[in-house]
């Protein structure tokens, strides 16, 4: 079969790409205007935010709501609209490229441990229990607490840990695929285990595995702000939502309502998504009673 790209299917992707999404669910039309918002701020947070995210800019922290800063001053005296937008980038952003690493490292272990099979399997798949078996949080603090707290370190540990996910779906997954006649057919013909792997195995498991991939990136998010809020997450001065609810919770015992802002910007990505992934999961399941 010829999968080569052709440049007039695309109207026609798209076509069906917009039908599909309005014979969506409210809640699931919803989701989605949600992220495409959040997503729009952390692009263009450059342009949106009125401050540099690390910029003072009042010699009185914890300021009131004004004309000048809507939504007031932190503990340094920097904005708070500010530090909330670019919040949104740095969050977002490490959340993205984390969940995507987990997912590459996830899916080539997992339809190469089913092409193989073996002791190979059977090691790997034992690795991944054993990580598994150990709760993350406490696992990622201990981690931390010995290589220190930089972005790679956090990025690399959470991704290897959200993996573990990513490899047992893949896998199960594979190993269904990989007894089919055209996997067969490109062993005899010569083709490399990774080559078997993306493009013959890969596609067809895709459909199983994009849910996952939302319920991961809410799962790994949510990690980096608690992290954050811990202390042992994105350090300072970058902007963090966690570590903006833990250095501003002050405020609660004044009455000001501020510190709850970042908070609430966290729960409702986290559910923006899982409505997506709700969605995504009943058409899936759907699809497969119709076959």
């Amino acid at each position: 079969m010829d999968q080569s790209f052709d440049a007039r299917s695309v109207p026609g992707r798209l076509t069906r790409a917009l039908r599909l999404i309005g014979q969506a669910p409210l809640t699931a039309k919803f989701g989605m205007v949600v992220v495409a918002a959040y997503a729009f701020v952390a692009v263009f947070a450059p342009w949106l935010a009125p401050y540099d995210e690390v910029e003072v800019v009042s010699r009185i922290p914890f300021d009131g709501w004004s004309a000048e800063h809507l939504l007031g001053t932190d503990q340094l005296g920097r904005d708070f609209l500010s530090r909330l937008i670019y919040g949104a980038r740095n969050s977002i952003s490490i959340a993205l490229v984390t969940t995507v690493i987990s997912f590459v490292i996830g899916c080539l272990l997992g339809m190469f441990a089913a092409l193989v099979g073996g002791i190979v399997d059977q090691i790997i798949s034992r690795i991944v229990d054993a990580l598994m078996s150990v709760p993350d949080l406490i696992f990622i603090l201990m981690i931390l607490s010995i290589f220190g707290s930089s972005i790679p370190n956090l990025i690399l540990i959470i991704a290897i840990l959200t993996s573990t996910r990513f490899f047992r779906i893949a896998r199960a997954a594979a190993l269904n695929v990989a007894s089919l006649d055209f996997v067969e057919a490109a062993k005899v013909r010569g083709e490399s285990l990774l080559w078997i792997s993306v493009n013959e195995i890969f596609p067809n498991i895709l459909p199983l595995i994009l849910s996952e991939l939302g319920m991961r990136f809410c799962f790994i998010f949510l990690s980096i702000a608690a992290l954050s809020f811990l202390g042992v997450g994105i350090q300072p001065p970058t902007a963090e939502w966690g570590s903006m609810v833990r250095d501003n919770a002050a405020l609660i015992n004044m009455g000001d309502i501020t510190p709850l802002i970042p908070a609430a910007a966290i729960a409702f990505l986290a559910i923006a998504v899982n409505f997506v992934v709700d969605w995504l999961l009943n058409r899936a399941s759907g699809l497969n009673e119709e076959g």
